[in-house]
């Protein structure tokens, strides 16, 4: 495969002819053009009334990138042919399975700089022809929705997509892509719901939420003698990536709830750390906790997840403590 430093250089030259050309509705590695862009846009279309969404899966969008139909919108747009000679050796680079060099045929290498300039290259041309029919859509790398007033609408929109991507070499994924309401699906993580005045709103979509739960579990469940701030610094880095990106949702209620979950796991994890009834006494009472109620919660301190909402660990960890080893909030304060 091509050098980094090789493909930040082709990167350099190709952007400046193609990034200006695309699309405004496309999104994902372009300057200025985030998911947050994109999720914003879907979200105007649908509060101007369009409330189904044709939402396409590419089916192993990078792994089907045709090379030699790239390569011609490539070539009509590029004169110099020893750049286009490096990227079709950039193409064509094999790949390692199971320790064997396989020659590669079509597709482009996965996590190199420049395959997401070229899969927008790729798929430009479904966007000009979406917007010279006048569609309202959005397209995030290779995930494309077009937001459409009707059921029926959005078939139609779907058939002529499937032959657009079918003129690129490119399939759908049938199981995965719909015509539906916009309400039943996700985009880039995010779903849609109507708040009070009719406005529409972004929240996060219970995949997401399910991910989340689920990496804070695996944090929080490990043992191996490291201490609870040592945990807190792993929880605190993965939640600060995770409220920036959904930062867009307006969903306070959860978010919460979402707060008030960590803070119980935390609380469950230094019970785990204690692990005697004797250790639990003698550290609550060192937290303030009466010796009454202290002694309550200690009777009972290998129930670890109920115990976690005890009173006690309450008093003794609240959330002002927990702010203090920097674990962020979800929800405004």
């Amino acid at each position: 495969m091509l050098d980094r430093f090789i493909q930040q250089c082709v990167l350099q030259v190709l952007q400046p002819i193609f990034d200006p050309t695309f699309s405004e509705h496309s999104h994902g590695f372009r300057p200025g053009r985030g998911a947050h862009d994109a999720v914003r846009e879907a979200q105007k279309y649908i509060q101007e009334g369009r409330r189904w969404v044709v939402d396409v899966d590419l089916e192993k969008f990078f792994d089907r990138v045709n090379h030699d139909v790239l390569m011609g919108k490539l070539d009509n747009r590029v004169g110099d042919r020893r750049l286009l000679r490096i990227i079709r050796r950039y193409l064509k680079a094999g790949v390692l399975a199971k320790g064997v060099a396989i020659k590669r045929h079509e597709g482009t290498p996965q996590g190199g700089p420049l395959s997401p300039l070229l899969a927008n290259v790729l798929l430009d041309e479904v966007d000009k022809e979406l917007e010279r029919r006048g569609h309202a859509f959005v397209r995030y790398a290779d995930d494309c929705n077009v937001y459409v007033r009707s059921q029926r609408a959005g078939e139609r929109v779907l058939a002529a997509l499937r032959q657009m991507y079918a003129k690129l070499r490119l399939r759908v994924n049938e199981d995965k892509s719909a015509v539906a309401r916009v309400w039943d699906r996700k985009f880039l993580g995010y779903s849609f719901w109507v708040a009070p005045g009719r406005k529409v709103e972004l929240r996060v979509a219970a995949k997401a939420l399910v991910e989340f739960k689920q990496r804070i579990r695996q944090i929080t469940s490990r043992n191996g003698g490291r201490s609870l701030e040592h945990v807190t610094r792993e929880v605190r880095t993965y939640m600060r990536g995770w409220k920036q990106y959904f930062s867009l949702a307006r969903t306070p209620g959860i978010f919460r709830s979402l707060d008030q979950w960590i803070r119980r796991r935390l609380r469950m994890l230094q019970l785990k750390q204690w692990k005697r009834g004797t250790t639990v006494l003698r550290e609550l009472r060192a937290r303030g906790v009466s010796e009454r109620v202290a002694a309550a919660a200690a009777a009972h301190a290998r129930r670890w997840w109920a115990m976690a909402a005890h009173g006690a660990l309450h008093t003794a960890m609240p959330g002002k403590y927990f702010d203090t080893l920097g674990v962020p909030r979800l929800a405004p304060p």
